[in-house]
């Protein structure tokens, strides 16, 4: 039996008919396109009925918004542009592939592609991509507008199936959102969010940032771990081997200008590196909250997409002329336009996906949806690890229709925070839990505001492929990151250990 012919695995099979049933749908940006449209009609029949639910926040009645009404009528027609321009990821991704496109065409990143390849086994480099994609997370966007497409380009490099690379950083950075070695910017937004939920029966408490900390500092191993495991045991063997028309860049050994165009990079990224960390770590640096002096809220992190396009584009530079691949200013603007002419599909898909989601907002059919599941939840009456698992499940469940980890906590903690300080549970372990669900349907999620420039990525490597070919290939990620971290929560309640620094998981 040749190895065309080899029999397929129950896994495999139903992985290959998940990507037969999505790839069958229509043209992504059709989809979305559709799905605003049934959004609209959805609306109108939600307004037929008495579908009202309190929020538990505010206690603010939430009605279904009626898009087909005259008031809607107008919202669709005038804030067409807005929604589009005001898209988050949209600006991201353009200003960071401005300052990438000037590193790209160069020749730095071919010749940092080449050094990783020709250095790292290839073992290691899977384990190497989902261990950064996790820790991408602390800069928030980095990981999906630089990581991602890098590292199918650099499996690509290797030898190997590009979409694997692709898979394998996809799940560090959406996967293991939660996870990190570092403290991020979601952080001290869902803890804020918490201390309110809490005050609700204790005016006096406050959750720190820092309250999950030993749980996501553990948790950053294990899904490096098991998401190295689903790229070589199950993403690998059923992507086989790559037929597309993408040829590898070449990994032969770096020349002398090329050499010297990296040490030339290498001294501006530490010159560039010396002027953040002169802004960082002194107590009123020039980087951070000019009135509170944090750095999770200051003018680096919220312009994080500043220094990504800066970076990559003086870096981008400094290797031109150190190798000699710059000759004047249009070869850095040709760098630019390129970077952009790979964006057609993106922008098209961006469009559709941009009204949908704002559609979805103004008709209150995500809160109504969350809250009702929500309550579902509450009159269960379960305890103990079954509560907890069932509530990470819920918790995942509403990320498929709700993409803002903030804007679920700003819903769910009202409810649930209260409800397990008085079964026992602290805030802070409340809280990891929902990070847990939050995490990992977020790569299988159409509604996670990256999932159409994951589908342009795939599409580069993959003409045909689409949100089924999305979905079927992360699909075991999702399933084996719930498993290893819910075995894990576990084991933290029978050791019984804290969840982070003064944060233990019951009440005192």
């Amino acid at each position: 039996m040749t190895d065309g012919q080899k029999k397929k695995s129950g896994v495999d099979k139903f992985l290959s008919v998940v990507e037969r049933i999505g790839n069958a749908l229509p043209h992504p940006a059709t989809l979305f396109a559709g799905f605003a449209l049934l959004v609209v009609i959805l609306s109108w029949v939600a307004s037929l009925f008495d579908l009202a639910v309190v929020h538990p926040g505010t206690g603010e009645t939430i009605t279904p918004f009626n898009l087909l009404s005259t008031e809607g009528l107008h919202m669709i027609l005038t804030r067409m542009v807005t929604n589009f321009t005001g898209f988050a990821p949209l600006g991201t991704v353009l200003v960071s592939l401005l300052g990438i496109g000037i590193a790209e065409g160069t020749g730095l990143i071919g010749a940092v592609l080449r050094l990783v390849v020709l250095s790292s086994p290839k073992r290691l480099l899977t384990f190497v991509l989902v261990f950064s994609g996790v820790l991408s997370n602390t800069a928030s966007e980095v990981g999906y507008v630089l990581l991602v497409p890098l590292a199918a380009v650099i499996f690509l490099a290797a030898g190997r199936h590009p979409l694997a690379g692709l898979a394998a950083a996809f799940a560090g950075v959406s996967g293991g959102y939660s996870a990190n070695l570092l403290l991020g910017t979601v952080d001290p937004l869902l803890a804020g969010l918490s201390t309110e939920a809490a005050r609700i029966i204790d005016p006096n408490y406050a959750v720190n940032p820092a309250a999950n900390y030993y749980f996501m500092f553990v948790s950053t191993f294990i899904i490096a771990a098991l998401g190295t495991w689903v790229t070589e045991k199950v993403v690998i063997p059923r992507l086989g081997e790559y037929e597309g028309d993408e040829k590898p860049q070449s990994i032969d050994m770096l020349n002398a200008q090329e050499k010297r165009g990296l040490l030339y990079a290498t001294i501006a990224i530490l010159l560039m590196t010396a002027f953040i960390l002169g802004g960082l770590i002194p107590e009123n640096g020039y980087l951070r909250d000019p009135d509170t002096n944090e750095i999770l809220h200051s003018p680096f992190m919220s312009g994080i997409v500043a220094f990504i396009f800066l970076l990559a584009g003086i870096a981008g530079i400094a290797y031109g002329v150190g190798a000699k691949t710059i000759k004047n200013d249009s070869d850095v603007m040709r760098g630019m336009a390129k970077s952009m002419e790979t964006l057609g599909s993106y922008i098209v898909l961006v469009f559709f996906a941009a009204q949908f989601v704002a559609y979805f907002n103004w008709t209150n059919l995500g809160l109504i949806l969350a809250i009702n599941g929500a309550d579902v939840l509450k009159t269960l009456g379960l305890s103990d690890i079954p509560l907890m698992i069932t509530f990470i499940i819920v918790a995942a469940l509403i990320n498929l229709v709700m993409g803002s980890a903030s804007a679920k906590w700003a819903i769910m903690a009202p409810v649930f925070i209260p409800m397990f300080m008085l079964l026992g549970y602290t805030p802070e372990f409340t809280q990891v839990a929902y990070r847990i669900g939050d995490s990992v349907t977020n790569i299988i999620s159409p509604m996670m505001s990256y999932f159409a420039l994951i589908v342009a990525f795939i599409q580069r490597y993959d003409k045909n492929a689409g949100i089924g070919t999305v979905i079927s290939t992360m699909l075991p990620y999702s399933v084996v990151f719930f498993i290893g971290w819910v075995i894990l929560l576990i084991f933290w309640i029978l050791l019984g250990l804290p969840v982070g620094p003064g944060a233990e998981m019951y009440m005192p």
